[in-house]
């Protein structure tokens, strides 16, 4: 009898054991930041997922956002060669290239003669920035020049993961790497929606400090970059650009007049539109892009 309750213990304690163990997060990969160009934050096992083939185009067909891509792809180039550079906010109008700026930037610059150290782009999700600060002593500790990218980055009522961002671009103490910058797309100037900083400004005891703590994390950003939406000659322009690289034999009058009717029936007029004109193009076209 008592040979059968030991035994009943053991199995139970070897029951436990396996909960306990599964419970436990997987043991942490060793980062090779030679795998790839562009890599994906895992914060639960502290890992970078290599990509092997990012989702980019050439930045030459990005139109109609000719200024801001000249700053980004200057500040990006002077961050590669090692020299001062700032983090920058794309914000504004939604398909108008924001996310494909950043990623053909990185693409543009990657091995451009002259960088003292690899560049290297790693994607952190919008609900993983509380680990922004854990992320950040990783690559504190290696060679490569690393552009943090942020697609999408806003926050909500009752969102307290702006105050994770702030803490990280500050850097603390220890300031932020010199080896890291942070690119985030918006669609928000200042990161937090009208209604909130509003409700902060009827509510607060002291509106102008409550706001200006939740404003100020814009600031943070030391370059803002506009994107507004394109007028009907831009859009064509991509459509043309677009046309033309990919060789879809069409004639330029049919293209320009199936162009407007597409962006007509969907009500918009942006680099996402012309992108998906496109693709329907190629498609009935019988078109591999």
């Amino acid at each position: 009898m008592q040979d059968e309750t030991a035994r009943q213990i053991l199995a139970e304690i070897a029951r436990l054991s396996r909960a306990v163990e599964s419970l436990a997060p997987p043991p942490q990969t060793q980062n090779d930041f030679n795998a790839a160009e562009c890599f994906v934050w895992k914060p639960e096992t502290r890992h970078l997922a290599p990509v092997a083939r990012p989702n980019r185009i050439r930045i030459d067909l990005i139109k109609g956002v000719d200024h801001v891509r000249d700053i980004l792809v200057d500040n990006t180039r002077r961050f590669a060669q090692g020299l001062p550079a700032n983090n920058v906010l794309l914000w504004g109008a939604r398909g108008m290239g924001k996310s494909s700026l950043v990623k053909s930037a990185h693409a543009s610059l990657a091995a451009e003669a002259g960088t003292i150290a690899p560049l290297k782009l790693i994607e952190i999700h919008r609900e993983d920035i509380n680990s922004l600060p854990e992320l950040m002593a990783i690559l504190r500790q290696a060679k490569p020049r690393f552009i943090l990218f942020c697609d999408d980055l806003s926050f909500d009522h009752d969102d307290t993961a702006y105050k994770s961002l702030k803490a990280a671009l500050d850097g603390g103490i220890e300031g932020r790497p010199e080896n890291v910058v942070l690119y985030a797309t918006s669609n928000r100037r200042h990161l937090l929606p009208r209604d909130m900083i509003e409700n902060e400004r009827s509510t607060a005891i002291n509106p102008s400090e409550t706001v200006e703590e939740k404003v100020s994390l814009s600031d943070r950003f030391g370059l803002w970059l506009g994107f507004h939406k394109c007028n009907q000659d831009e859009y064509l322009e991509m459509i043309s650009g677009y046309a033309e690289h990919f060789d879809l034999n069409i004639n330029p009058d049919e293209l320009r007049a199936q162009a407007l009717e597409w962006s007509t029936t969907r009500g918009a007029r942006s680099g996402r539109v012309a992108w998906q004109f496109i693709q329907d193009l190629a498609g009935r076209s019988g078109k591999r892009l």
